[in-house]
């Protein structure tokens, strides 16, 4: 995307929200914390502008992101979904319609959706699209917006902009750390964003129960093609045993992707019976994104993801040998 093109999206992404007005705000299932950053971050935005709005994600935004939610609450929709329908819309940081999730019960058929993202894998499913694929973050993409509707920024909106900088960039450490990132980055800092209680709050704070759980995949750690791909399993049952979150879950994929010489590592986890969710990593040889894409997801060409019906046995047959035969 050129300049120019982006400078048109901008455009169009402020002119909807000047025109619009009660608006559904909703990241994609399971929201991490570029997720949860940009859901807050609208917030704060929205409520800038004197616009209404209502937060929804289909599931709960994990503790440790609510240290941004301020005074805004997000309904959770599997347990109280609203008794009316929005027409105006604005979906952050999901790939592709699907990953709304349930939220999308709550559009009016003719609704108007702004699609705020950074995958390159979206398939621009907005009634106006502001995507980035270039950008690490779909904050990043919010902070160009927030500048486009000559927003103040305040210390609500620094923390969620630096929290989703933060966590989709590994702590500064991937190959989407840019320049535009660290520029962003410390802009934040000199604003009075405290990176270094985010970083320990985020990356290296653990609970109980995500030792518990490490300790226990760790046993199922295994390698196949050469040992260029590895993966850990993690069943419900040991959810269970180890007293562990959905969320608990989060950075247990690196444990296989770390490994030397190993080009993608896998995270594979029981949601249900019959239903595995798979977490791809790459060191650049493999595009998990398409990937991923093979099995109805979608991500980053180095980060990835997608949900597989079907056995923890055979979710894991069928995509060591797919990841198997793009690495060959």
């Amino acid at each position: 995307m050129t300049a120019a093109e982006y400078a048109v999206q901008l455009q169009a992404a402020a002119g909807f929200i000047r025109e619009q007005d009660d608006f559904l705000v909703v990241a994609h299932v399971q929201p991490d914390g570029d997720a949860a950053g940009s859901t807050f971050a609208v917030a704060w935005m929205l409520q800038s502008l004197n616009k209404r709005f209502t937060l929804i994600n289909e599931g709960r935004i994990p503790d440790k992101f609510m240290y941004m939610a301020g005074p805004h609450t997000v309904i959770e929709y599997v347990k109280t979904p609203p008794e009316r329908k929005f027409v105006a819309v604005i979906s952050v940081d999901c790939a592709d319609f699907g990953r709304i999730g349930l939220v999308s019960e709550c559009f009016v058929p003719e609704r108007k959706l702004l699609n705020i993202d950074h995958h390159a894998t979206n398939d621009g499913f907005g009634t106006v699209n502001l995507v980035r694929s270039d950008a690490a973050a779909t904050v990043e993409v919010l902070y160009d917006l927030a500048l486009e509707l000559n927003l103040e920024f305040t210390p609500e909106l620094n923390d969620c902009i630096y929290t989703g900088l933060l966590t989709d960039t590994g702590g500064f450490r991937y190959s989407n750390t840019t320049p535009k990132v660290m520029q962003i980055a410390a802009d934040m800092l000199a604003r009075g964003v405290k990176g270094y209680e985010l970083a320990e709050r985020l990356l290296e704070t653990m609970t109980l129960g995500q030792v518990s759980l490490l300790k226990r995949s760790l046993n199922t750690l295994s390698f196949a093609h050469d040992n260029k791909v590895a993966w850990l399993s993690v069943t419900l049952d040991d959810l269970s045993a180890t007293d562990a979150s959905s969320e608990d879950m989060d950075g247990l994929v690196n444990y296989a992707r770390n490994v030397e010489g190993v080009e993608v590592g896998m995270l594979f986890k029981e949601k249900e019976p019959g239903i595995v969710k798979v977490s791809f990593r790459s060191g650049g040889l493999a595009d998990v994104a398409a990937l991923a894409q093979k099995f109805g997801g979608g991500g980053h060409v180095k980060a990835a993801g997608c949900t597989i019906r079907g056995s923890m046995s055979e979710a894991v047959e069928r995509v060591v040998r797919e990841v198997g035969m793009a690495l060959a």
